[in-house]
């Protein structure tokens, strides 16, 4: 994915689950949720994507209202937020949410050409024992690079 300018990272999910296919899909904003976007006050760690209807919603995204933004609104910091995405991808994704063991979740939320994308991803959970190994692997990880930079 094309990703510039990042407004939140779900790096929990990364922890969590792993992460077997990406999609990036738009949203449907009120102003004020824009205003506070641009103020980088988003947080994507509870948040998950339900798929109803042939259509994907984000839900428990919190967007955090700015005070000087919404005088006149009564501003939804958890509202329920529609996704905009291709058919075939939400066909795709409900096919394979459908399948044992296997949900949808936003990964990150940045800016592309001025509008605001969210990048979900069709995940497996991981059990404590994957975690554990994961946890090695990136420990072994950065010990190698500590190793090759002192060498070099």
């Amino acid at each position: 994915m094309n990703q510039s300018k990042p407004i939140a990272v779900n790096r929990r999910a990364r922890h969590e689950y792993f992460i077997e296919d990406k999609f990036e899909a738009g949203l449907v904003l009120l102003g004020w949720e824009v205003k506070s976007l641009r103020a980088g006050k988003c947080n994507l760690t509870d948040a998950y994507i339900l798929l109803k209807n042939n259509e994907a919603w984000v839900i428990g995204m919190q967007i955090t209202p700015l005070l000087a933004a919404c005088t006149h609104v009564v501003a939804d910091p958890t509202r329920t937020r529609k996704l905009l995405l291709n058919y075939k991808e939400i066909r795709e994704l409900i096919g394979a949410v459908q399948q044992k063991g296997h949900t949808c979740v936003p990964l990150s939320m940045y800016w592309h050409n001025g509008r605001a994308k969210l990048e979900i991803a069709l995940v497996k959970g991981k059990q404590l024992h994957d975690k554990r190994d994961s946890e090695k692997d990136r420990d072994w990880a950065r010990q190698k690079s500590r190793i090759m930079r002192d060498r070099g």
